[in-house]
């Protein structure tokens, strides 16, 4: 996230507005709904998180113990059970 000084993008007289609730301090805008992303679409992250969690439940169908796929992937067993038991 980066900083932008609103004198630089917003009109003088919504600048005097918002001066009305808030004068020095940092505020968060954020994006319209239809700007915004969820986590790891842009990066393929949500897309590899996927894949591991469809990776483990098989693994888990197949018969492969809780303890023994936490050691696998690094995960904690409570982990492993949340993703196993979930739809």
């Amino acid at each position: 996230m980066k900083y932008v000084k609103a004198n630089k993008i917003l009109p003088e007289n919504l600048i005097v507005e918002i001066q009305k609730y808030i004068q020095g301090e940092t505020i968060y805008i954020p994006k319209s709904k239809k700007n915004y992303k969820k986590w790891g679409t842009s990066s393929g992250g949500r897309r590899m998180i996927d894949e591991r969690n469809a990776s483990i439940k098989n693994s888990f169908k197949n018969g492969i113990p809780i303890n023994q796929l936490a050691e696998e992937y690094y995960l904690s067993a409570e982990t492993i059970k949340k993703i196993v038991y979930s739809r």
